[in-house]
């Protein structure tokens, strides 16, 4: 039975001592820890947009992150990057099950810069660029055929050729304005501490769990 499934989280705590003023500190430091614990997929988050009043979730992967914000890259014309153009609010979550560990994030999506798009699709492998070609990506189409054959399409086109970015592909900077941190405990007594970013300081409250 479902309800009979359960775990009982042990492995760490996270207490006062243990926080940093800035989050992304703190955010960085457990993204090198699942690295190294070797977690399936690290860098992978949901990302919730917002379409016509309903939340719209799918699991992306984070590129970069630094003191400006959290970083991944979509096709524009995607249903996300639709959406983002219609409203920038959003949510990434983060679970690392290995450790135990959660992080929840709110803030205020932007685009990156063309030249910054630019240099990081120059930096991925080629299938990956051909990839971003040969996908319509969000669109409906006629089957897996057509995939296939655009690939096909655009190896050839590209053949001994540098290949160069769709104009309708790029980054996103998510600015953080909320970082929730989690960290399992035993008899579901977890524990969580919210960064919430007042003007430029952010202010650290812990939560019930």
């Amino acid at each position: 039975m479902l309800r009979d499934i359960r775990k009982n989280y042990q492995r760490d705590n996270l207490e006062e001592d243990k926080l940093s003023q800035e989050p992304l500190d703190l955010f960085q430091s457990w993204l090198n820890d699942a690295i190294q614990g070797k977690e399936e997929e690290p860098t992978a988050m949901t990302l919730s947009t917002i379409s016509k009043g309903f939340p719209d979730s799918r699991i992306v992967l984070l590129k970069e992150v630094s003191a400006s914000g959290f970083v991944f890259f979509t096709n524009y014309l995607s249903n996300k990057g639709k959406q983002l153009g219609e409203d920038n609010h959003v949510a990434l979550n983060f679970f690392w099950p290995k450790l135990e560990r959660q992080v929840r994030v709110k803030g205020i999506a932007e685009k990156l810069s063309e030249q910054l798009s630019t240099d990081y699709f120059n930096s991925r492998p080629r299938d990956s660029q051909i990839g971003a070609w040969s996908s319509p990506q969000s669109r409906e189409i006629t089957g897996r055929k057509e995939l296939d054959q655009n690939f096909e399409y655009y190896t050839a086109q590209f053949e001994g050729k540098e290949i160069v970015k769709p104009a309708t592909w790029g980054g996103y900077l998510v600015k953080a304005v909320e970082i929730e941190f989690w960290q399992g405990r035993p008899n579901r007594l977890h524990d969580r501490f919210r960064y919430t970013l007042n003007e430029s300081i952010w202010e650290i409250k812990r939560l019930a769990p």
